[in-house]
């Protein structure tokens, strides 16, 4: 880390450092840059230098600092996750970042005051301390080979043909495009001065418009394509999800940067399959746990908490039978009365013909042209279709001792909760509702996003679906007037 750290601070202060030198030069500011470049790399040297850790019978202790000195400690019957990655600039010396973590962590980018950051330990440490601190028990360091894992699943080169499907790729077109366009705002900088830009856009300007169209839409198709491939290899390659003697299963992946994570079965409460509709379309889909104390970040595969990578939707299955023990995601479900059908299309509808008037407004101004409005027309027969499928996705079912939900037409969802890890049940009904007969049942746990939801469900049905989940605590709500009477 000696040698790492000073190159990472040195790019960190890059901008300071070339203005200083660049734009600097005689002036007596320059050497603030530089000073300031040079507190930089002596404060990241002297982090590693004084850096050090210890676990006792009670907690986890880390000190640093030279001259600000730094203590942090964590209870050990705190820790929920320890989570290991190996970036490139670790993996050159066979190191790892260990993050010790306590519970989820939703906001912010850096570490919480609930987590705790070893950067950077060797690899074998790192696995002795995920070993040490989660199976709450002593480990000696010994040449005896590694306890037998059970494996459940690892990647398959033939699930690239769903990276396409995923459009990661169109996440980093639009950065990229993005970026590009603020750089050149920003230096007053016309991209069409390039010859070969003016080539393309004369080859364009002289095919028929429609033709244009195809091809760009078939160029950006390609792109998103390759890019989404590429985002696959590298997140998802050497995917292994096993389990271990003492409980616990452990997740591996990562081609470049590689991620180790381990979810304790006993904080298991469930699992959901996700079906984005390109993927639901291409026969994938994708597995997330829901256990406690992962941390959340955005998206959970940035959370932890990936069972399966884009798989068929049958390898899906399969994996949540062989982590629970059962699926109880392939429960065949209830269906909602028609009532909500009206409701998930009047949704879906008003909004498109709210937006057309908007910009029906704006045209008759003089403000916008009249074909955005129009456009918004064409697309209310697409909304109506979102509608009706989102309808067609709604679902719900009491599956042994798990409660199942399924709802959403571009990510469709459905998760199989488990009753005795509920926290309560919130039955919610709004004017619209009231007025259809309809609730929406609110399951919280302290696991996964924290709550999931049964979509308008008929008022009778969801009332003895949430009795059933949770026997005996709507009870006092449903009797309480007739024992009054």
């Amino acid at each position: 880390m000696l040698l790492i750290r000073p190159v990472l601070d040195l790019a960190k202060s890059l901008p300071v450092l070339l203005g200083a030198l660049l734009f600097g030069h005689g002036e007596p500011w320059q050497w603030i840059g530089l000073v300031f470049t040079a507190i930089a790399v002596f404060t990241g040297v002297s982090h590693v230098l004084t850096s050090r850790y210890r676990i006792t019978g009670s907690q986890v202790e880390w000190h640093t600092g030279l001259l600000l000195r730094k203590q942090r400690a964590i209870p050990r019957d705190r820790i929920r996750t320890v989570d290991v990655t190996s970036e490139p600039k670790h993996r050159l010396f066979s190191l790892a970042a260990a993050r010790i973590g306590t519970g989820r962590h939703s906001h912010g980018k850096g570490p919480g005051k609930d987590e705790l950051v070893l950067d950077a330990v060797t690899i074998a440490e790192a696995q002795r301390l995920r070993t040490l601190l989660l199976h709450r028990k002593e480990v000696v360091a010994t040449e005896a080979a590694a306890p037998p894992e059970q494996l459940i699943a690892a990647v398959d080169k033939r699930w690239l043909r769903y990276a396409p499907f995923t459009l990661s790729g169109l996440a980093v077109v639009g950065a990229a495009v993005g970026t590009v366009y603020h750089f050149a705002h920003e230096l007053h900088f016309d991209p069409i001065q390039f010859s070969l830009v003016q080539a393309v856009v004369g080859h364009f300007a002289e095919t028929p418009a429609w033709l244009s169209l195809v091809l760009a839409a078939a160029g950006l198709l390609v792109l998103v394509s390759l890019l989404s491939i590429g985002g696959y290899v590298l997140s998802f390659w050497n995917f292994r999800l096993t389990r271990e003697p003492a409980g616990t299963l452990h997740v591996r992946r990562g081609l470049i940067t590689t991620r180790s994570v381990s979810i304790e079965e006993d904080r298991l409460r469930g699992a959901e399959i996700r079906e984005p509709l390109p993927l639901r379309l291409a026969g994938g889909a994708r597995c997330v746990a829901i256990a406690g104390g992962l941390r959340e970040g955005k998206g959970a595969d940035k959370g932890g908490g990936l069972l399966l990578p884009p798989a068929p939707v049958a390898r899906a299955h399969e994996v949540v039978a062989q982590v629970l023990g059962t699926d109880p995601a392939a429960t065949p479900l209830v269906r909602h009365p028609r009532r909500a059908l009206y409701r998930r299309l009047s949704r879906a509808v008003f909004g498109v013909l709210l937006l057309a008037a908007a910009l029906y407004g704006l045209a008759w101004l003089g403000a916008l042209p009249d074909w955005p409005w129009q456009v918004a027309l064409v697309l209310v027969p697409v909304a109506a279709l979102v509608g009706w499928d989102r309808y067609r996705g709604l679902g719900h079912a009491l599956a042994g001792r798990y409660l199942v939900t399924r709802s959403g037409s571009l990510d469709r969802g459905t998760a199989a909760v488990r009753c005795d890890g509920l926290t309560g049940i919130v039955v919610e009904r709004s004017y619209f509702q009231r007025r259809a007969g309809l609730v929406t049942l609110v399951a919280p746990v302290a696991a996964g996003k924290g709550k999931y939801r049964v979509l308008d469900v008929g008022e009778a049905d969801g009332l003895a679906l949430a009795d059933r989940a949770v026997p005996g605590l709507l009870t006092p709500f449903l009797t309480g007037d007739r024992d009054r009477g």
